[in-house]
């Protein structure tokens, strides 16, 4: 049986167009927080995220990580490959991980070949061994460019946020470039943090996390 409209007939159409604009604008919406290219969550988006997710921290006192994360070697991609296989790669690097990463989780196309992931309820302990799952699952996970199995390997600073501090957003950023610069300095592919803050505030540390921070220079390029 054919379900009536419960507005009269000449409402119908209004009703129809309402919905269909209502539609127009999530997908407009959706369009303004993702990365045209790969699909994720775009800076935009990301800030307010991270923002919302500090704030939480602020009440909750439970962590805020953020991992920020450098494809290693990119331009030679880019040379050997061309461009438009060097987006493959991104885009490759970023199906890898989101398979790694919980639902909770937010993973951002920083700019170029860097990325980020919000890791909510995660303290910096955790956010290294979450990092080092990360690292090691691109890894062994090479694409195919050109008919090339090519593999990727990426540089991981990670940081968090306890809400025991003053920090902005743009500071708990700059914290985590700080340790993803520094990992690249010190070979690549790698993950590395403020090794004396992962066991502050008398948080017990797991063996898994003991084993990964044992040496947070993880393998040479």
């Amino acid at each position: 049986m054919e379900e009536k409209c419960p507005f009269t007939e000449e409402a119908c159409p209004l009703r129809e167009e309402f919905e269909r604009l209502k539609k127009e604008v999530r997908r407009l919406e959706e369009l303004s927080q993702t990365d045209p290219l790969t699909g994720m969550y775009n800076v935009r988006y990301f800030m307010s995220a991270l923002e919302g997710e500090m704030e939480r921290t602020r009440r909750t006192g439970m962590a805020t990580s953020l991992v920020m994360i450098d494809l290693d070697h990119f331009k030679r991609i880019n040379d050997t490959y061309g461009h438009d296989a060097g987006n493959e790669a991104l885009k490759w690097a970023g199906k890898t991980w989101k398979k790694l990463l919980r639902q909770i989780d937010t993973l951002c196309r920083f700019g170029g070949e860097e990325f980020a992931v919000i890791l909510p309820g995660t303290r910096l302990s955790q956010a290294v061994v979450a990092a080092e799952r990360l690292r090691v699952g691109l890894q062994n996970s090479p694409v195919i460019l050109k008919d090339a199995k090519v593999s990727l390997t990426a540089s991981f600073g990670v940081d968090a946020y306890t809400g025991s501090e003053s920090l902005s957003v743009r500071g708990l950023i700059t914290r985590a470039d700080r340790h993803l610069l520094r990992a690249k300095r010190e070979g690549r592919n790698r993950v590395l943090c403020d090794a004396a803050r992962v066991s502050g505030g008398g948080t017990e540390v797991s063996s898994e996390e003991k084993a990964v921070l044992a040496g947070t220079v993880v393998s040479e390029d």
